[in-house]
């Protein structure tokens, strides 16, 4: 198997399946965090679908410097992050959302309660809070990462995070049991 960077840059040399390949490794991770970032499938999945055309366009001027995950997530969330200030409603989509083998009704109601107030409690974080917090704990990149997405400094993204998860505590406490 083939590392991302190897597939890049044979895509750089115009070897379209490797490209291919590329995109479909990744493109569920790339819907998952627009859509954690935008709160709505149709737009997630242009977003989804513009990051890998802007990565095809650029992809002879690419330099494996970092890993093609962190290039890629960084697309997406200066995507996001354009798209976010054209404000539209969320389609209620729940990407996680699974079935479950006929749980109680109480069971039902509390899970269902405790999903809407963490989407709403990481959905009321200022857009760089949530995105650190989506990067970290939702998309599991290491604190050099998420730096490297937002074009920060690992402090920064430190702070954003204990700003973040301390405003989700205090927001989601009832659930906490504090």
């Amino acid at each position: 198997m083939h590392s991302d960077e190897e597939l890049m840059t044979a895509a750089a040399r115009g070897d379209m399946s490797a490209f291919e390949t590329l995109a479909q490794r990744h493109q569920t991770s790339a819907w998952n965090l627009a859509f954690r970032l935008l709160g709505n499938a149709e737009e997630a999945e242009d977003v989804a679908q513009e990051a890998f055309l802007r990565i095809l366009q650029a992809a002879s001027r690419y330099q494996p410097t970092a890993a093609f995950r962190t290039y890629l997530y960084r697309i997406i969330t200066r995507l996001c992050y354009d798209q976010h200030r054209k404000p539209a409603p969320s389609d209620g989509l729940d990407p996680d959302a699974e079935t479950s083998p006929q749980p109680a009704p109480d069971e039902i109601a509390l899970a269902a309660e405790q999903c809407r107030a963490v989407r709403e409690a990481v959905g009321s974080l200022p857009l760089q809070q949530r995105t650190a917090v989506i990067l970290r704990y939702d998309q599991c990149l290491g604190y050099d990462e998420i730096a490297e997405v937002l074009g920060t400094s690992r402090k920064a993204v430190e702070r954003l995070l204990a700003r973040g998860k301390a405003a989700l505590a205090k927001r989601l406490n009832r659930f906490l049991g504090e």
